[in-house]
């Protein structure tokens, strides 16, 4: 605003200074045409000097005129220039003040990225060093392994079938299998041959000999010989008095002479459909009725459940209370001069002196000595350096 002040102001100076020329130039004419009046032997030279100075006056106007002029017109182009200059200066501004943003928002982004980068490579390093470490553990469990022998893995097998063997003996009961278990663990370290481990082996033959020792009945084969009797208590015969009654011969004979014994018989064929008369001279056994066979049938039936529960928990007392139980229900109910009566008294007898109570050990000693040795020798080497990787 201050360049085009200045322009402006000489213009006014000079339009100022181009009609103090004219006042003057008129002032001289005056004067001039005064002093003509008074010597009129100069009009001519006179009169042209006045019309010099009148064109010059014209010019003088004419030149102002056209000075003011270009000046209004420069003006107004000064006047949109510079309010384009101020549009253009006003949008590179916005356009260097969202420039601006952008570069300080990738500038942010750049810092973030690069601070990530820089966590991402301390985080790398670390585990590099963590890797290196592990590597240089894992070389010297490799060293370590170089001394040891391959076959300790026999070791880690014998106390795992140890292991089972326990299992074995106390959740199932199966003393069979924990001695076969036995056995096989102390195979495998015998095909190790070696001297170190012949106390191990000592300690399993002593664990092998106690169960030897146990009752070997099988509680199992007693539960199954239960269960079959069990589904022959139906067809055993009940002790119910029968009908001795015998009927009357009322054949009728052809002979003439038996015609009142013919006569006497066809009576009694018609008068025995309506009337029976039977004579006794001992004392009358009372009938079984069909509930209360069922019901001996049933407490045989329970009576042999029980046992057979008994046999399976190895509770000696309780099994024979419950066979005793089910032979005098066998004798109390049951007809005793039939054979299969007989037979399953004789079996129920058998079962009854049946030892089925097991004093199975409560540890094995062999597996605390082989848990020992698998730590010195297989867990120590190879346990440690697995996890280590």
């Amino acid at each position: 605003m201050a360049d085009n002040q200045q322009p402006q102001d000489t213009a006014k100076t000079r339009l100022a200074e181009t009609i103090e020329a004219t006042a003057s130039a008129r002032a001289k004419v005056a004067a001039e045409s005064k002093q003509a009046a008074n010597k009129p032997a100069g009009t001519g030279l006179l009169w042209l000097f006045v019309v010099l100075n009148l064109a010059l006056l014209g010019a003088a106007s004419y030149g102002g005129y056209w000075f003011v002029n270009q000046r209004t017109v420069t003006q107004a182009k000064l006047d949109a220039l510079e309010a384009s200059v101020s549009d253009s200066i006003a949008a590179q501004g916005n356009r260097a003040a969202s420039d601006s943003n952008v570069i300080k928002t990738d500038l942010t982004k750049q810092e973030a990225t690069d601070r990530a980068l820089a966590d991402a490579q301390q985080a790398a390093d670390a585990k590099i060093n963590e890797l290196a470490s592990a590597l240089a553990n894992a070389e010297a469990q490799l060293q370590e392994m170089n001394g040891r022998r391959p076959t300790d893995w026999l070791v880690a097998e014998a106390d795992y079938l140890v292991r089972m063997a326990g299992r074995k003996m106390w959740l199932e009961q199966d003393v069979r299998t924990a001695i076969m278990l036995l056995g096989n663990a102390d195979k495998r370290l015998q095909s190790l041959s070696d001297p170190s481990v012949l106390p191990v082996r000592a300690l399993i033959a002593q664990d092998i000999q106690a169960l030897q020792q146990v009752n070997p009945t099988s509680q199992v084969s007693v539960a199954l010989a239960l269960n079959g009797m069990f589904k022959q208590v139906s067809k055993l015969p009940l002790d119910a008095p029968e009908e001795n009654y015998t009927a009357p011969d009322t054949s009728v004979t052809d002979s003439a002479s038996d015609w009142k014994q013919n006569l006497l018989n066809v009576w009694h064929s018609l008068v025995d459909d309506f009337i029976h008369v039977e004579v006794r001279d001992e004392p009358i056994e009372p009938m079984m009725t069909a509930k209360q066979k069922w019901l001996a049938q049933e407490q045989l039936k329970l009576a042999l459940q029980q046992a057979q529960a008994a046999a399976l928990a190895s509770e000696q007392a309780l099994f024979e209370a419950s066979l005793d139980q089910a032979t005098a229900i066998l004798v109390e109910h049951y007809l005793a001069d039939s054979p299969q009566v007989s037979g399953f008294e004789t079996a129920l007898s058998h079962l009854k002196a049946t030892d089925i109570s097991k004093a199975i050990p409560t540890e094995l000693n062999s597996q605390a000595a082989l848990e020992a040795l698998l730590d010195s020798r297989v867990k120590r080497v190879f346990g440690e350096g697995v996890s280590a990787l």
